[in-house]
């Protein structure tokens, strides 16, 4: 069988997430092995055309991969014939206007999430998407963690029994950006630009909660803006106005309740940047980014409360390593390859804007629960 190509419209390549995770380390690193082989034996060949704002940048970039299709250009990128799909990596405030331009065009659609910066919008891009009979996702990287695949396969074993928590720790200390270069951009901590960890956090939470353990049924939260001031890449000083820090609790079926704490003003003091803790009757999972650790019910220790001994016991060296069992590639490139084959020969796939839309509306009501300083129930979307 022969190769056929499939282009790709990448906008926002030139912003961090979008260069590194899906351009470098997902499209080109698919054509680096050769294009992606399909069932009927043939290949796919993402051919990727790169847009933004800059033209040096987007100059550069291409030049130092061996591309030659970029433009500023964006209604005349959507124009092309041989474009069939539209990726968006963009700053979330920009991202809905050039969502509609590309269901109007009819491509495909992948974006980055948040898909929308309000529950509203992303509902009509979900409803127009499927008027216009596109195909169309949303990534959810964090489900293609290796540390989360194995607690996935442990919640399909019946590991845990009845599961009763999910207990979430995320975050990282993110300079002010005065005496040390922030390692995010500064739009994020702008609230008129999109920004905000909620809005950005939330609706990865949902996603891995509502796909390993099961949907979301209310919500109670509080967002705060713990660092008020900081700098941005000039070296401006700026009101931080946007939220950094997110305590959620959240109900699931079955009684699963679920605490998930986010925030750009925390030092590290775990394994890895984002760690989940899942207990049930017969057995608990601690999972990160890379690894999982168990601990049956067989094997749990028995400690015992005395405030005057310093306990003997080392509590971490009580868990059971999970073992890979398998090659995990890279998290990005792995949904890339599964939303390519759901356009090219109809594979399945779940995410898609509805999940997005999922996404923004337990940010959006966890806001409005931070705000109201009660708990909100999540009801069905309109469709």
């Amino acid at each position: 069988m022969g190769r056929t190509t499939i282009g790709i419209v990448m906008n926002g390549v030139t912003g961090r997430m979008g260069l590194r995770q899906h351009l470098l380390r997902s499209v080109l690193a698919i054509r680096q092995d050769g294009g992606l082989p399909l069932r009927d034996g043939s290949v796919l060949w993402p051919e990727p055309l790169l847009v933004g704002r800059s033209e040096a940048k987007l100059r550069d970039i291409a030049e130092k991969n061996g591309l030659t299709e970029w433009t500023t250009d964006l209604p005349a990128a959507l124009a092309r014939p041989d474009m069939q799909i539209y990726f968006d990596a963009q700053v979330t405030s920009a991202r809905v206007k050039a969502l509609q331009m590309a269901i109007e065009a009819g491509k495909h659609i992948y974006t980055e999430k948040p898909v929308a910066e309000t529950l509203e919008q992303a509902v009509e891009l979900a409803k127009v998407a499927d008027a216009a009979g596109i195909k169309h996702g949303v990534v959810q990287d964090k489900l293609f963690l290796p540390g989360l695949r194995k607690l996935a396969r442990l919640v399909q074993s019946g590991f845990f029994g009845k599961i009763l928590s999910v207990r979430g720790e995320f975050g990282y200390w993110v300079f002010e950006g005065d005496w040390q270069a922030a390692q995010r951009p500064s739009w994020n901590y702008r609230a008129a630009d999109g920004g905000g960890i909620v809005l950005d956090m939330f609706p990865h939470w949902h996603y891995v909660l509502e796909q390993v353990f099961g949907p979301v049924r209310a919500v109670t939260a509080r967002a705060v803006t713990h660092i008020d001031k900081r700098w941005d890449e000039e070296g401006t000083a700026y009101e931080a106005t946007a939220d950094d820090a997110a305590y959620g609790l959240f109900e699931l079926d079955g009684g699963i309740v679920a605490q998930i704490n986010s925030s750009w003003a925390v030092r590290v003091n775990r394994d890895e940047l984002v760690e989940f803790q899942v207990d049930g009757t017969h057995g608990s999972a601690v999972a990160g980014l890379h690894h999982c650790r168990i601990q049956p019910r067989a094997a749990t220790p028995k400690p015992v409360w005395d405030p005057d001994v310093p306990t003997t016991q080392r509590f971490r060296d009580q868990w059971q390593t999970v073992p890979d069992n398998d090659v995990f590639p890279n998290g990005f490139r792995a949904q890339w390859e599964q939303f390519l084959r759901y356009v090219a020969e109809d594979a399945p796939y779940a995410g898609d804007l509805w999940a997005g839309a999922r996404g923004v509306q337990i940010a959006e009501l966890g806001l409005q629960s931070s705000r109201e300083g009660r708990r909100i129930e999540i009801p069905e979307l309109d469709r």
